[in-house]
């Protein structure tokens, strides 16, 4: 379709998943608006000629959440002729047929590894009036090579690698991600030096496990390398990193963060579980005794990291000594942060048809022992916070409330969500301000007092160009509702699809 085909044409993107995801559907956008498309207003829920749904086969009932919001559009397209429907992403990967089958107003299925097609798909599909299924086995062409609509003026997405090499029992990720690859080091950096020159000032690396980085192109310390590159990047204030895996957490990548000032006192490492048995029957390749080690060596040479990570409560085969295990891990972790699930099957794994399989009301119970011990855990650490200066940089739509209590919020160093006093000063997204923390709750800081300085940034230029250049455009076209660092992880999953 060229640009005039698809001229005043709109598309709505639903995204559900992991951070790869997010990212994936950054491309998609890009994609149908290099093609011409026009975004939907926010809020359009279905009110498009596009709709794309980029889906997850994570969680048991994926399937039931894609079929259902399916059936409530079948009534909206059969009264809008030429509205059209595409489904991509894992869960397509894995049905393939199937959603034709099951929902057969689909006009597109796309997989993980041919996102770059959705455009050529949507023509097909509009001129041979038929449902167009194509689904790649493996990667066509590098996902950051495709046009790209970022969500955020001032921060973003960097893709270093796609697909993982690992085989833990509860993940169908690999199944449908397919096998590591690597991005080359020069590739990566010429994307971000491009980014910051167009004022992003915060990215946020990303793979399916992140730090294995270099095993495709042969090179052990390729992740450590590549952090400490993104150092010298002029303009480049804050670097992050998601999902590292325990087993690759080697000694150089600790020394590359401590070392590099723009690397963030963050990290986010999936324990899954504290208990040896499970982790084995996971088939996570470290144990406790190494998780916990790796824990200390990132204190030690950062004192202030903030770290969080990633459990699975009710594995099959976990019995109460297990779990006491992970309480014990926790104990000893002191996390800032659990992303905390019940295990769920998820079809297509190992997990899925093991015995021993754990009662649902014994999964509840442990899971609420778990989150009631992360949640003491969180609030004791957020208040180390209270009378500590940090620095913010500033988020949209990160404080639900902030019209009610008259505050801005944003990310400190560490990625803890801070709220503060709204300046006198004209303050952007984007921009920075230093604030004194007075106030601790387990999930949020609070700044009440006048702010300390107020830092005008590229990035807050940025933001303001675009939401200036938004205004001018016809009503329809709305540009990024960008969030600070890396986007909150969905409630389903977190930390690349759970996986790592």
């Amino acid at each position: 379709m060229t640009a005039q085909d698809a001229l005043n044409r709109s598309y709505e993107i639903r995204t559900y998943g992991c951070q790869m995801n997010v990212h994936d559907s950054e491309r998609l956008s890009g994609l149908l608006e290099d093609a011409g498309y026009v975004r939907a207003p926010e809020g359009a829920d279905g009110d498009a000629d596009v709709v794309v749904f980029n889906t997850c086969a994570v969680r048991e009932n994926a399937d039931n959440k894609l079929y259902g919001n399916l059936g409530r559009l079948a009534p909206m397209k059969t009264r809008r002729p030429g509205m059209q429907i595409a489904v991509g992403g894992c869960l397509a990967q894995k049905d393939r047929d199937t959603i034709v089958r099951r929902a057969p107003w689909v006009d597109v299925v796309f997989g993980t590894h041919n996102i770059g097609k959705l455009p050529v798909l949507l023509e097909r599909s509009r001129i041979e009036g038929e449902a167009q299924v194509e689904i790649a086995e493996s990667l066509e062409a590098f996902p950051s090579t495709l046009p790209t609509r970022r969500e955020s003026a001032y921060a973003a997405w960097v893709s270093i690698s796609v697909g993982c090499n690992n085989t833990c029992t509860f993940c169908i990720v690999p199944a449908l991600r397919g096998k590591e690859k690597d991005r080359r080091p020069g590739d990566i950096l010429a994307e971000i030096e491009a980014l910051v020159d167009e004022g992003v000032s915060e990215i946020t690396l990303l793979g399916q496990n992140v730090n294995a980085y270099g095993s495709d192109i042969g090179d052990r310390e390729a992740f450590s390398k590549l952090l400490r590159a993104c150092g010298k990047i002029e303009g480049l204030e804050r670097v992050r990193f998601t999902s590292p895996h325990p087993r690759d957490f080697t000694d150089d990548v600790i020394a590359a963060m401590a070392e590099t000032p723009n690397v963030m006192p963050q990290l986010h490492m999936p324990m899954q579980s504290g208990s040896d048995t499970v982790l084995k029957a996971m088939r996570r390749s470290y144990r406790q005794e190494r998780f916990l080690g790796i824990i200390d060596k990132v204190r030690a040479a950062i004192p202030h990291a903030a770290i969080s990570t990633d459990i699975i409560v009710g594995f099959p085969g976990e019995t109460e000594e297990d779990f006491q295990q992970t309480m014990h891990a926790v104990r000893e972790a002191r996390f800032a942060q659990a992303f905390t699930f019940q295990y769920s099957k998820r079809p297509g794994t190992p997990a899925a048809t093991m015995e021993g399989q754990v009662p649902k009301e014994v999964v509840q119970e442990r899971y609420m022992r778990l989150s009631a011990l992360q949640e003491e855990i969180s609030w004791e650490e957020n208040k180390t916070q209270v009378g500590r200066t940090v620095d913010v940089m500033v988020a949209e739509g990160e404080g639900r409330k902030d019209g009610a209590t008259h505050r801005l919020s944003g990310r400190a160093a560490d990625s803890r969500l801070v709220h503060f006093t709204k300046p006198d000063t004209e303050v952007r997204p984007g921009d920075v301000v230093t604030v004194e923390i007075t106030y601790a709750a387990p999930h949020h800081l609070l700044a009440e007092g006048p702010a300390k300085a107020v830092r005008r940034t590229r990035s807050g230029d940025a933001w303001e160009k675009r939401n200036t250049a938004a205004a001018a455009k016809p009503a329809g076209v709305m540009l990024g509702l960008p969030g600070i660092g890396a986007p909150a992880p969905e409630p389903a999953v977190a930390g690349g699809c759970g996986c790592d």
